[in-house]
Order: C-alpha cells, then sequence, then structure tokens
C-alpha cells in the first residue's frame, strides 16, 4: 500500500532536509513525502523546492499564508488523495516523532487498522525529557478530551498518525475547523464516530532541539472550547 507521509512547515529550516533525507532513509519504494509549506520567511519552502529538484520521493505544496496546523494537513491530506496514496501519514517536522517509527505505524495500517495513532500514553509510550509539571498538563489535557467525548483513545492530541484512505475519503473535511491541535482531536473523534478502527502503538516523544515551538496560548484555548462544542454537535447529530 503505496504511502504519502504529510509533513506540514512553518519556519523549520534547521529541520526540514534532515527530517525528509530520514524519511527517505525507511519508506518504500513508491512511498512519497509530501511537504507542506506555508510560505516560511525563513526560507523553508525555498530549501523543500530544492530537495523535491534532487529526490524524486518528495514534493512540495506552497500555501500562500500561515493558517494553521489544521488547514495545511487538510490542503495535504487532499493532495495525496489526488496522487492515489492508499495510506496518508502525518509526522511533526521537528523530530519530536521519530521518523525511524513510520515503518511500524504503517505494518499496523496495512495489518488492518483504519487509523494509527503514534501514542505517548500507552503502555510502551514515553516522554523521555519532560518535566513532571508539563507531562501533567499534557495528560490532563488528554483526560480532559477523553472525557467529555467518552472517548477510550489514550493520546487524542497526538499528531504521529498513519490514515488510510477511506478514512479520509469518509470524514468530512471540509467541516474540520479547528486551527491547532484541536484538529488532531477533532479528526480522532470523528473517525470513531463513523465505526472506524483505530490503533493506539507506544513512541517516545521528545522536546525539539532546533527551531521553535509554535504552541500558543490560542491554540490552547481553542482545544478548551472545541471539545465540548464538539459532543453537543455529536449530540444533535451533526457530526
Amino acid at each position: 500500500m503505496r504511502a504519502t507521509v504529510c509533513l506540514p512547515t512553518y519556519n523549520e529550516r534547521e529541520n526540514l532536509e534532515s527530517m525528509v533525507r530520514a524519511l527517505g532513509g525507511v519508506l518504500r519504494e513508491g512511498d512519497r513525502v509530501l511537504v507542506i509549506d506555508d510560505a516560511s520567511p525563513d526560507g523553508t519552502g525555498v530549501i523543500a523546492d530544492r530537495l523535491a529538484a534532487e529526490l524524486a520521493y518528495v514534493t512540495v505544496l506552497h500555501r500562500e499564508r500561515k493558517e494553521g496546523l489544521g488547514p495545511a494537513y487538510i490542503a495535504g491530506f487532499r493532495q495525496a488523495l489526488a496522487e492515489d496514496a492508499e495510506l496518508v501519514v502525518q509526522i511533526d517536522c521537528d523530530f519530536s516523532h521519530n521518523p525511524a517509527d513510520v515503518p511500524r505505524l504503517v505494518a499496523v495500517a496495512e495489518g488492518g487498522a483504519d487509523l494509527v495513532l503514534g501514542s505517548r500514553y500507552v503502555r510502551g509510550g514515553s516522554i523521555p525529557n519532560w518535566s513532571i509539571a508539563r507531562r501533567a498538563v499534557s495528560r490532563a489535557g488528554n483526560l480532559y478530551a477523553r472525557v467529555i467525548l467518552q472517548s477510550s483513545t489514550h493520546d487524542l492530541t497526538g499528531g504521529f498518525r498513519c490514515y488510510q484512505r477511506r478514512v479520509l475519503e469518509t470524514i468530512d473535511l471540509d467541516a474540520i475547523q479547528s486551527k491547532g491541535y484541536a484538529f488532531q482531536i477533532e479528526v480522532a473523534y470523528r473517525t470513531r464516530r463513523a465505526g472506524f478502527r483505530v490503533v493506539e502503538v507506544p513512541i517516545a516523544f521528545v522536546d525539539r532541539e532546533r527551531g521553535l515551538s509554535k504552541m500558543s496560548r490560542s491554540i490552547v484555548l481553542e482545544a478548551v472550547w472545541k471539545v465540548p462544542r464538539l459532543r453537543l454537535r455529536a449530540l444533535a447529530g451533526g457530526l
């Protein structure tokens, strides 16, 4: 099953080439990397174009402006589907997810899972270099979403995933308006509500070493109010 790895970027010039080449070392013949650049002012898009010219497995989608993680992924999903990807992988560009783990997620999807989540919060998962306080905040955020959405998924906010094509063709991508990490919660929730099989596999999640985090107060607040809204829409039959 041919896989396309969607790699959203904004000001990732310090990480992009290393990540793309690392992915090239673990992908199979026919798999691709799609760089989705939101008009990065630091020249990330220029690096992406150079890599695409050099490496046959790389393509680039240039977007006009930064709109958030959610819209970038949706644009990438659409292009991957248009290019006949059977599996669509999403991964962060900052090496917080280990590209060497991509084959593990792909293998589980090929084994029949509809959505494979790289999970920090199942047995074997870890966050090795986070402080106790940060781990507590992250776990509390996941618990908040799980309780309100009545979800059995342990890591709703994780961004390392592999989708079967049929999942992205079935859930309503046009209806997803979440911009930040609420996007991860919403897509996982919609996937389960559509009756698809979700499997979590343990991963180690580490802090980026180069570049700046995109996390902001507005992203956190969006997740806080989006979660109960999602539940209300589901109860009203709107999902």
